[in-house]
């Protein structure tokens, strides 16, 4: 399943993330915006990692000097929370709206 996550008060703007339905192991993840380095950084080390492990890591950490309210960490705990809850409840996340899709509700004049 691939989730997408847009974090909250944190400088990057949005992660994928992509686990295996079953064993619930991340097989990738990426983002936009925020600290090239240090998100990089833990993409390399949460890849082949168990959701709940890498969940149990990032949990509480400490926030960002220039949020004061959160961490990329804690965001991405936060959506992997999220997506296995939806795992949990057989769902997928929604197509989001993009190109053309996005005016269909417009009338036609």
């Amino acid at each position: 399943m691939q989730y997408v996550y847009t974090p909250e008060r944190v400088c990057s703007k949005k992660f994928v993330i992509d686990v295996d339905d079953e064993t619930r192991v991340i097989r990738d993840f990426s983002f936009t915006g925020g600290c090239p380095g240090n998100l990089e950084g833990i993409s390399r080390l949460i890849r082949g990692m168990k959701m709940d492990d890498v969940i149990a890591r990032f949990e509480g950490m400490p926030v960002c000097p220039t949020s004061k309210v959160t961490s990329c960490p804690e965001q991405l705990a936060k959506a992997l929370r999220e997506m296995k809850a939806m795992l949990d409840r057989g769902e997928t996340q929604a197509r989001p709206a993009f190109g053309l899709d996005s005016f269909s509700s417009v009338k036609r004049w």
